[in-house]
């Protein structure tokens, strides 16, 4: 029975994902970002409970990559296609473009299961971190919708030319050979992972920063979709930052 265990989580995360998927097409991005953070839990559990378990299996490693398609690949792509539409931009066209980080988020899965040098960290953007750049920002954004107010995080996705822009962004990272450090870590320490923990110092600074002073109609809790999608932007730009500084530092 344990060796089930892990599929039934991946399971747990495409379900989620198909979630996400309607909640989109709805036009209820909250409930598709809740669906989407309930995919990132699962997935982080069937990959933690199969090496717990070490109910490794061959079926398990592809429906782990289909479910993290949904989940993080189609679900996020009908968010901002969806937002855009809806916006009514006379370039309606441009609405399709977010449908590439489905596209790219496939060749990086592919990739990924052939590639032996992304066994404890990442070469390029993990799919589930850049679901939770795009899925937390259109949920806040929804938020102030419904409590009649506006952000700028409002005026981004509404502007005619962010979507587009964003989404071929992430669809380049996706596949780029950036190295970026994995958050699963099992044991942290400065001296042997001074990018990751200085990562996870920002990140607390930012989510105080953020409960604080980010303004709020109803809860301070409203805040934390622009919380979450500020720190994963910031996991991609330093990483960004430190390949370029080994780029600079490389002896030529």
């Amino acid at each position: 029975m344990k060796k089930h265990i892990p599929n039934i989580l991946t399971l747990l995360n495409l379900t989620c994902g198909c979630c996400a998927v309607i909640m989109a097409l709805w036009g209820l991005y909250l409930g598709a970002f809740l669906f989407i953070a309930g995919s990132v839990v699962f997935d982080f559990l069937d990959g933690f409970s199969a090496r717990l378990l070490k109910a490794y299996s061959d079926i398990g490693k592809e429906l782990d990559s289909l479910a993290d398609l949904v989940s993080f690949g189609l679900a996020p792509s009908l968010i901002l296609f969806n937002w855009y539409y809806e916006s009514g931009h006379r370039y309606t066209f441009l609405a399709f473009v977010p449908l590439l980080i489905t596209a790219f988020s496939a060749l990086r899965l592919a990739r990924f299961n052939l590639d032996t040098r992304q066994e404890s960290d990442f070469i390029g953007l993990a799919t589930p971190a850049s679901a939770m750049i795009i899925a937390p920002l259109a949920a806040y954004a929804d938020i102030c919708r419904l409590h009649g107010t506006s952000s700028f995080v409002n005026g981004l996705l509404d502007n005619a030319w962010f979507i587009p822009t964003i989404s071929v962004v992430i669809s380049l990272l996706l596949i780029s050979e950036i190295p970026m450090f994995s958050l699963k870590k099992k044991k942290v320490s400065f001296s042997q992972a001074p990018l990751f923990s200085l990562f996870i110092v920002i990140a607390l600074t930012i989510l105080i920063f953020g409960l604080l002073f980010i303004p709020y109609s109803g809860s301070r809790l409203e805040t934390l979709p622009m919380i979450i999608s500020a720190i994963f932007t910031f996991y991609v730009l330093i990483n960004i930052f430190a390949q370029i500084f080994r780029i600079v530092r490389k002896p030529s």
